[in-house]
């Protein structure tokens, strides 16, 4: 499977016709909130990869699963506490409304994340 965005393109379209608008909706969240994000496909699953994975996302049976976990933001945190699964990872039913918001604010952590580690790093050449 292509790496890149034809590699998204065939990974959603593989997937079972219910879970395909949400994750073309949860691509396009990434793309909003972390437009210099690449759109790749690693673990044979869609990822977002800035300076690092910003996330994972990906469709099972009766889930859609986000990776990693999230921290560094307790508010947040507290908000996806339902959906945590035993590791961290979280897991939103298909059989409720997905909650794009709260996507919506992991990605915009993760990017601040990424943006922050990535400042720490000294430049190269130095």
């Amino acid at each position: 499977m292509d790496a890149g965005a034809n590699g998204v393109d065939a990974y959603i379209a593989a997937m079972p016709p219910e879970a395909q608008p949400i994750l073309r909706r949860i691509r396009e969240i990434g793309r909003t909130a972390a437009p210099d994000a690449k759109d790749v496909i690693s673990y044979r699953i869609p990822a977002f990869r800035g300076r690092g994975i910003l996330i994972y996302y990906a469709a099972f049976k009766a889930h859609i699963g986000l990776f990693p976990p999230v921290q560094g933001d307790a508010d947040l945190e507290r908000d996806l506490a339902r959906y945590r699964g035993p590791k961290g990872n979280l897991k939103f039913p298909l059989s409720e409304p997905m909650p794009y918001d709260l996507i919506e604010r992991i990605v915009r952590l993760r990017v601040q994340q990424d943006n922050a580690v990535a400042s720490l790093k000294p430049a190269k050449g130095r």
